[in-house]
């Protein structure tokens, strides 16, 4: 027997869920939409994942190029 996706398990629809199990295995247009949605989740999720490893990467080269700035500034005043 088929089981429902893990994000059909949510708040929004537990009031509905033994309607959602029923229709989603005996409704294929109804299957066809709930997949939709759950792959939306799911990419929606990815890209928020991918959203907050690319902030950190892109705090940590600020940072860097902050304290590469201060090198070379230093590097400068002492050299010349």
């Amino acid at each position: 027997m088929m089981s429902l996706p893990d994000q059909l398990y949510n708040m929004k629809f537990a009031e509905y869920f033994d309607s959602i199990r029923k229709m989603y295995l005996m409704d294929e247009k109804f299957k066809v939409i709930c997949d939709n949605y759950c792959s939306n989740v799911v990419n929606g999720e990815n890209y928020r994942k991918k959203k907050e490893k690319n902030f950190i990467k892109e705090q940590e080269c600020e940072i860097l190029s902050k304290e590469l700035e201060e090198e070379i500034l230093f590097y400068i005043v002492r050299n010349s």
